[in-house]
This record gives C-alpha cells, sequence and structure tokens, in this order.
C-alpha cells in the first residue's frame, strides 16, 4: 500500500491547522515534518513546539519527522516527548548513527535513516537491519517546491536489491506525474509538498496516486 506524507512545509504557516484538517478528510493518515537547522541544510525550519501543536490537534495522525540537522542527538527526546512516531536522521552525520539507533529504539519511536542525491546508498547497508524507515532525498534538502532529480530514482531499487523491506520513502518534487516512476522502483511512501498543499483539485490529486 503507498502512503502519501504530506510535507507540512509547504502548509501556510498562518493557516497550518486548517491545511491540515483539509488535507486529512481525504484519508491522509501520516504527516511529513521537516526540521531544520540551518546548519546542515541552508534553511531553518520549526522545533519540538510544531510537533506537539500537530499531535494535539491530531492525535490520531503519524508524524514522521525528519532532521535535517548537524547535532540531532540532543534533541531525538524532546521530539520524542513532543509526539513524533518516526524520527529520520541523516546517514552523513559525524555523529555515531548507531547511537542514535539505539536511542530511538529505546523510546519506541520509529527508526530512520535519510540519504543526499549524491550519498551511495552502500553507506545505508550497516544499519539495515535496525532500521523502520529509509528516506531517500530526490532534491538537495533545504527548500521546498524543487524539481525531482531523476537519477535518484535508482536509489530506490538498489536499497529493495539490498533485501530492505520496511517503509521507503521518497521526498523532494514528488507530484503526480512522477509517483509512479518512484513507486516503480521500491517506494511505497511519498512525501508531497506543494503537489499537495497547492494542489488544484486535492481530491483528484491524491486519488489518482493512490490508485497507482
Amino acid at each position: 500500500m503507498i502512503t502519501i506524507a504530506p510535507s507540512i512545509l509547504a502548509a501556510d504557516p498562518l493557516n497550518m491547522g486548517a491545511d491540515i484538517r483539509r488535507i486529512l478528510e481525504f484519508g491522509i493518515d501520516t504527516l511529513h515534518i521537516d526540521i531544520m537547522d540551518a546548519h546542515f541544510v541552508p534553511n531553518l525550519s520549526y522545533g519540538p513546539s510544531i510537533v506537539q501543536a500537530i499531535r494535539g490537534a491530531f492525535p490520531n495522525v503519524n508524524l514522521d519527522v525528519h532532521l535535517m540537522m548537524d547535532n540531532p542527538s540532543k534533541y531525538i527526546d524532546a521530539f520524542s516527548n513532543a509526539g513524533a512516531d518516526e524520527i529520520t536522521v541523516h546517514v552523513e552525520l559525524d555523529e555515531d548513527i548507531d547511537d542514535i539507533l539505539t536511542k530511538l529504539k529505546s523510546l519506541n519511536v520509529g527508526a530512520g535513516l535519510s540519504i543526499k542525491p549524491k550519498t551511495p546508498v552502500e553507506k545505508l547497508k550497516p544499519y539495515l537491519d535496525r532500521l523502520d524507515l529509509i528516506l531517500v532525498m530526490s532534491v538537495e534538502p533545504g527548500f521546498g517546491g524543487q524539481k525531482m532529480m531523476p537519477e535518484t530514482l535508482e536509489k530506490l531499487s538498489q536499497i529493495r536489491t539490498l533485501g530492505y523491506k520496511n517503509a521507503l520513502s521518497i521526498d523532494g518534487g514528488i507530484n503526480e506525474n512522477n509517483a509512479g516512476l518512484a513507486i516503480k522502483q521500491g517506494a511505497d511512501r511519498l512525501v508531497m509538498g506543494t503537489a499537495v498543499f497547492k494542489a488544484e483539485n486535492l481530491k483528484q490529486t491524491i486519488e489518482k496516486i493512490q490508485a497507482l
């Protein structure tokens, strides 16, 4: 089954609750929350308070929290306490990835790893049996609204070839025109921001993707 995980980065910041409520009416059950620190990526977004607010307003939604941060280990407790169901960090970190995954498991939080477009999938191999989620970035992380880099799609099939069977997500420029290509390569979760929150016909967009 394909999961659509709308990225709240594309929601109207002054009407985020209303925007989220609107998309949930069409069967969405997962939200993607990008946390950016202006160091690991050249942008700054939210903190644990936004996760806590969304958790309070929408208690039954799966919160997929993506930490694009230099030092995520310092904040894992805070995001877990705020209500994150899944926390994804980057394999490119200088921090001890094994320690982070152990920490996530101890908190009963889904453990995810993400790779940037230029990072080879081999970087994930030491951790595959400990992961609940892998997130392939199909744009250079940092800003929403970018076009998908087609060459990143092959990473999905490469990861599946390694034997990984859990959630495989892709994020960056995914829309109704290219979602099928990602699914064909092995993705079963599509992080979509602009394509969902800015859709002219939201119902049609979601139904088209769910039918793939």
